[in-house]
This record gives C-alpha cells, sequence and structure tokens, in this order.
C-alpha cells in the first residue's frame, strides 16, 4: 500500500507539486525513490494517486497522477466532539482516536476542574499540535477528510455559542 500524505493544497491530474518539508522527511524516511507511487488527499473527500519525481536533500517533487475512485470512508453525519482536557498526553490519544472513528470537529474545553491550565500562546501551540495529531492520524487510518481542532474554549463559553438554528441531532453526555 503506498504511503498516503495530507497536502492542504489544490489538486489535480498532472499538477506537479513539491512537499512540504514535513511531507517530504515523511518520504525520505520511507526511501521512496523516483518512481515510487505515493497517495495524497487535500481533505476535499477525494484520494489521489502520484508519483515521485525528485528527491533532493530536503526536499521531494511528486506529480499527480490520477483521481481514484471515491470510497465510502467518511460518516454520514458530522459529529462534534467536545471533551474536557485530560492532563499530560493523554489528549493526544483523544484526537487520535476520535479522528480514526470518523469524528468532523474537536473541541477541546477548558472544565471548571480541569488541571491542565491553558491560555494565549501556549493555548495556540497545543491547538496547533492537535491538529497535527489528527492530520497524522486521518493519513494512517485512510480517511479523506482531517477534523478540525477548535481553539480552547470554557464549557459555558462553548455551549453559549451554540445556535437554535443548527441543524441536526445534538446528544449530550455527561459523565
Amino acid at each position: 500500500m503506498p504511503a498516503r500524505l495530507y497536502l492542504p493544497l489544490p489538486l489535480h491530474e498532472g499538477a506537479a507539486v513539491a512537499l512540504p518539508a514535513e511531507a517530504a522527511r515523511h518520504v525520505q524516511v520511507l526511501r521512496l525513490q523516483p518512481g515510487h507511487a505515493i497517495t495524497l488527499f487535500n481533505g476535499d473527500g477525494q484520494e489521489w494517486r502520484a508519483e515521485v519525481t525528485r528527491m533532493g536533500r530536503h526536499d521531494v517533487d511528486v506529480v499527480v497522477r490520477a483521481q481514484l475512485p471515491s470510497r465510502a470512508c467518511e460518516l454520514s453525519v458530522a459529529v462534534t466532539l467536545a471533551l474536557g482536557m485530560p492532563a499530560n498526553e493523554r489528549m493526544d490519544a483523544l484526537v487520535e482516536k476520535a479522528t480514526e472513528l470518523g469524528v468532523a470537529h474537536i473541541q477541546p474545553l477548558q472544565c471548571a476542574r480541569s488541571v491542565l491550565k491553558l491560555q494565549g500562546e501556549r493555548a495556540e501551540r497545543r491547538q496547533a499540535h492537535w491538529q497535527s495529531v489528527a492530520q497524522s492520524a486521518a493519513e494512517q487510518s485512510g480517511r479523506t477528510r482531517v477534523p478540525v481542532v477548535a481553539p480552547i474554549a470554557t464549557l459555558d463559553a462553548w455551549l453559549g455559542g451554540l445556535t437554535p438554528e443548527s441543524t441536526g441531532a445534538r446528544h449530550v453526555l455527561s459523565f
């Protein structure tokens, strides 16, 4: 099975793409060479077959060959998972598993009794880190969409931001 990489770029047949640094490093670690096939996706629900055309010391070029047939790998409803942030690295595991299960949005919550208290730049860095975890989990699990990890909010602020006009069913669980 070819390596799967997420590229937040428009993809189309014949496109020549220079991989971003992280994706290029991944291809180099796998020791792929020109001519090897990889699978690309950009979060729009489609996958593309691509071929490595050039391996540089720190960069990799690929050409998009063809769109792959669509497959039903996403949930039919957009599920949002709002969860209180646990301490340590447990949040990474929660984001990974939620992504693998098909969640569309992840809302980290800072609750009144949360041990982990994040604000400002530190909160932004953690959100970016969790978004990266979701991206990696989507690549590995075969999903064609990467869930959005929202900025950290309090439970009251998040609940207050929900509008009655929102479509779909809502289920709130508390433990």
